[in-house]
């Protein structure tokens, strides 16, 4: 069996079997898998050398969902973001490779319960928790702090509409007024000032943005 280190990742080649990984002792993950092992090592390699010594740091809340797992991907593979917190209660102890094997290469933290999130290395989180649930938390978070929700409670600025939409009261009305919905193409200057974010829903947005330019015509 050939094995090689690349940066800092171990990969054996050549090793058939299930997707498997293990953490050494200096924090570097042993990939072992099939083909695919070399082409991932080699991109993880190739985006931290692209890192910038000043990239954003951020906070995934909910990293154990689906949502969290595809925005770690995301940013783990961006030059210009670095995750430094993620939390995921049931989780807790746990890495992101554990639950998503096809994480397993990336050089990310471990999960900590939100009770115990340490936020003082974090410029922005991303709030990855399920609808309902986003209100309170959000509300506790650090006043300075960036955030994106990508739940659906701060997409609706009347309170009345969210309850009757919802079938629950808002337990952070404050926050509700101050929140932009986050439609790029239409909101990008309010949401460059913005310190919370809603992000908005799949299927709306598919909706909306052949829509709006056609209401601004009429």
């Amino acid at each position: 069996m050939t094995s090689t280190t690349l940066g800092s990742v171990s990969v054996d080649i050549g090793l058939l079997g299930k997707y498997k990984g293990t953490r050494s002792k200096t924090n570097r993950y042993c990939v072992r898998s099939p083909s695919a092992s070399l082409s991932q090592a080699l991109e993880v390699i190739s985006v931290k050398e692209k890192k910038s010594t000043e990239t954003i740091r951020i906070g995934v809340l909910g990293a154990s969902g689906y949502t969290g797992a595809e925005i770690a991907r995301l940013l783990a593979n961006h030059p210009h973001f670095t995750i430094t917190l993620m939390t995921a209660d049931r989780k807790a102890g746990q890495s992101i490779g554990s639950v998503f094997p096809h994480l397993i290469t990336q050089d990310l933290p471990d999960m900590v319960a939100i009770k115990d999130a340490d936020f003082s290395n974090v410029d922005a989180v991303f709030c990855c928790l399920p609808h309902g649930t986003t209100q309170e938390i959000i509300k506790g978070l650090p006043k300075e702090l960036k955030i994106v929700d990508l739940s659906a409670d701060f997409r609706l600025h009347n309170i009345e509409e969210y309850e009757e939409w919802y079938g629950r009261p808002h337990k952070a009305p404050e926050l509700q007024k101050e929140a932009i919905y986050g439609l790029t193409e239409i909101y990008r200057e309010k949401i460059r000032k913005a310190r919370l974010v809603a992000n908005p829903g799949c299927y709306p947005t598919s909706i909306q943005l052949p829509l709006v330019p056609l209401l601004r015509v009429t």
